[in-house]
């Protein structure tokens, strides 16, 4: 594991530098990212780090509404039972956002004590990155978060709307990608959003104004450890919700809450180093060297299996538009942002592949899953790369991803490949809350299907 047990002299040490401290925030992130746990007295906190705490299995078997699916058979089935959770250590930070001194940290659930829980995300990736460790490569990964910023107030139609702008009072109704007047507009919150990462030692390097009115993207720095680049991930989201509401905002990450504007994505960086600390992709051309080559074979021959991970909601297969700069096919180019597997300009040293299908709703655990069982496929299978593609990829690729939700989970559920890497246990409990939570979904009636049919037909 990435973390070790956490040591109670940590707690203890963190408890002495803030003596004010109130209450602490245990969180443990389900299958869709919620943050879900328990809140604490600060002065039980080192007894937590010394015995831990309990919650059901049954977290990881919720519905994104927190109902349990009962067809997981981690809920009823086992008697809702408790699991023992412990905090992982280098975790515990504070929380600015809150009035009162509070702070947090993360959880990991056990089957029992010193057994990772089979149907945490985290350890399906902590299992893949094992896989690594006997090829003594480590994925040295950054991921990138869009984001919008909305009003509280909806439409009249329940629709979202555009921020009004703190600067000239009007809605935002202008795509102006990568403009420094709209930074500064919203200057003072992403500040306020940079000032509460680096209190919790969350690497955010950068903000930029992306493709739609109110649309931000927050980079995090890369690291040599996955599963810590997932951990602040869902640390960020957190954090971004809650200073966007002490501004008046709201701030979502839905995959695409607007119909006519550019979805929010996830895109992740990945690079591998050999035992010596030498990125391999480094050598030669990134046509010609043979690692990078294989990597971009296994996450092409492997990505349409995996779209049911990668997009998991039925808003997330909306992203999926022409001229939007989401890729509909497996393709990969070389500074290219229409395909789905991008080699960045820049330095040989710094080589890397940018995996640009995630939506910003998936679970960063499953996203970097999907990444790297894909190229660990690739480093060990024969593999036959395509061609690279040059220009606008829609125009010369047909679409040939599963970009519908019953397309995507069946293409998860038959594929041999997930089943090996994220473990057929884990893949039951996945699809059953996917499907229920579909289910849920398909039996609303829409206000379009009134205003469509109730008067002609």
């Amino acid at each position: 594991m990435a973390h070790q047990a956490a040591d109670p002299q940590e707690a203890a040490d963190f408890l002495a530098a803030n003596p004010d401290l109130v209450a602490v925030d245990l969180l443990l992130p389900d299958q869709h990212g919620v943050m879900r746990g328990k809140r604490i007295p600060a002065h039980d906190l080192v007894k937590v780090y010394e015995s831990g705490i309990f919650l059901p299995g049954s977290v990881f078997a919720l519905d994104i509404n927190g109902n349990t699916v009962e067809s997981t058979n981690i809920g009823f089935a086992t008697g809702d039972c408790d699991q023992p959770c412990r905090p992982l250590s280098n975790t515990l930070v504070p929380v600015p956002w809150q009035k009162n001194p509070m702070a947090q940290c993360l959880l990991t659930m056990e089957q029992v004590p010193g057994e990772p829980f089979f149907a945490n995300p985290r350890h399906v990736l902590d299992r893949i990155l094992e896989r690594f460790k006997a090829l003594a490569l480590t994925p040295v990964v950054a991921i990138e978060l869009e984001f919008y910023l909305t009003d509280p107030e909806r439409q009249t139609n329940g629709q979202l709307q555009a921020p009004i702008s703190p600067v000239h009072g009007g809605r935002e109704t202008d795509t102006q990608v990568y403009s420094m007047d709209n930074l500064d507009d919203y200057g003072e919150l992403l500040e306020a959003i940079m000032a509460a990462a680096k209190v919790q030692g969350i690497p955010a390097s950068a903000a930029i104004a992306e493709y739609a009115p109110g649309q931000f993207e927050i980079n995090l720095q890369h690291v040599d450890n996955p599963l810590l680049a997932c951990d602040q991930a869902l640390m960020l989201k957190r954090l971004i919700r809650a200073v966007a509401r002490q501004y008046g905002y709201e701030a979502t990450f839905m995959a695409k809450p607007f119909a006519e504007q550019a979805g929010n994505g996830m895109h992740i960086h990945m690079s591998l180093l050999d035992a010596k600390g030498n990125n391999i992709f480094a050598a030669g051309t990134a046509q010609s060297n043979k690692y990078l080559r294989q990597a971009l074979a296994g996450l092409q021959h492997t990505m349409a299996d995996m779209m049911g991970i990668l997009c998991p909601k039925v808003n997330s297969l909306r992203r999926f538009q022409p001229d939007f700069f989401v890729p509909m096919a497996p393709t990969w180019g070389i500074d290219n942002r229409t395909v789905a597997l991008r080699i960045p300009n820049g330095a040989a040293t710094g080589r890397r592949i940018e995996h640009r299908v995630a939506g910003a709703d998936a679970n960063p655990y499953l996203a970097m899953s999907s990444l790297l069982a894909g190229t660990h496929y690739g480093l060990t299978k024969q593999l036959t790369l395509a061609a690279p593609i040059k220009g606008n990829a829609p125009e010369q690729v047909q679409p040939s991803l599963p970009l519908d939700w019953h397309s995507a989970q069946s293409k998860l559920a038959q594929s041999g490949f997930a089943e090996t890497y994220l473990g057929a246990d884990f893949l039951h409990v996945y699809q059953a809350v996917q499907e229920a939570e579909y289910k849920q979904f398909n039996n609303q009636v829409t206000s379009l299907e009134i205003d469509w049919y109730q008067r002609t037909l």
